[in-house]
């Protein structure tokens, strides 16, 4: 826990202090967040990374995957989550085809930290993205890497399918996890993956590793605000825990709020405002002619 000796208040979480996490049995806890109420709620429950998840076009905007969000939506999204955020390391996800070059790469990045004012960046992939996360991590940029099943590439891999099931694919994931460790990234996210191959991961890079649906062998956990809190029932994937269903709390309430204004119960005595007393006897005497 990184804190402030001087005022005894923790300090704001930075990319090198989740790196010095590293095995540790205190382990990293990161949540996505999309807007300020979100991630003044996560923040304030003392999470040490929220994410403005490219999962904001399905969870948020009502898109069936995470590929038709736009640059300028993820700036929009995480400068408002940016100003609910006072410890946690705010991270924005960089959208799918926004860093296809070092160029791409480096405009796209800017975007997210300049105007949206995120303090380290995510993309997606291995071996493939290395010259990519080499010239973030030179320009000063943290970048957060994503390997596993990685859903921009959902395409590819037919639907949301869990990788490295074999030999093989482990391999290529423990290549791909070593080329964003050594390109700079100061973590790494393993998504959707065999407790076995989570573990040979986390074994085989010196820098932590986050999980989703890869076992409780990495050095964090991430989930999906929503799918957490209940408010996402499209689909919940095996590894989600439902801590709450807001989203059924919410819709009771609604249905009573309708009940109540349909039937003359709201607004009540409490949320009516009054006049006066010594203005109301005066504007009884008002007359007013309706408009023809």
């Amino acid at each position: 826990m990184n804190t402030n000796t001087d005022t005894g208040r923790q300090s704001p979480v930075t990319a090198p202090d989740i790196q010095a996490r590293k095995g540790v049995d205190d382990k990293i806890c990161c949540i996505t967040a999309y807007d300020y109420p979100s991630a003044m709620i996560a923040d304030s429950a003392g999470v040490d990374i929220v994410l403005v998840g490219d999962s904001l076009a399905m969870v948020v905007l009502g898109h069936r995957d995470t590929l038709s969000v736009t640059v300028d939506e993820m700036v929009h999204h995480t400068l408002a989550a940016s100003r609910g955020v006072s410890r946690a390391l705010l991270v924005a996800d960089m959208p799918f085809m926004s860093y296809g070059t070092v160029e791409r790469a480096m405009e796209t990045a800017h975007s997210l930290m300049g105007r949206g004012r995120a303090r380290a960046v995510k993309l997606e992939g291995g071996t493939a993205v290395v010259p990519q996360i080499r010239a973030l991590t030179e320009a000063g940029i943290p970048v957060m890497g994503h390997v596993g099943l990685t859903p921009q590439h959902v395409a590819r891999f037919g639907g949301f399918k869990a990788q490295g099931k074999s030999v093989e694919a482990a391999r290529a994931l423990i290549d791909d996890a070593q080329a964003v460790e050594e390109a700079g990234a100061f973590c790494v996210v393993l998504e959707a993956m065999p407790v076995e191959c989570a573990q040979l991961i986390t074994e085989a890079v010196d820098i932590p590793t986050i999980g989703i649906g890869a076992g409780s062998v990495t050095d964090g956990q991430i989930l999906v605000y929503h799918d957490v809190l209940g408010l996402f029932d499209r689909f919940v994937p095996k590894f989600v825990r439902r801590y709450a269903d807001l989203g059924e709390a919410s819709r009771q309430a609604l249905v009573q709020y309708c009940e109540d204004v349909r039937r003359g119960r709201f607004p009540g005595d409490k949320n009516t405002l009054y006049m006066p007393e010594d203005q109301v006897a005066q504007v009884r005497k008002l007359k007013v002619k309706k408009k023809k």
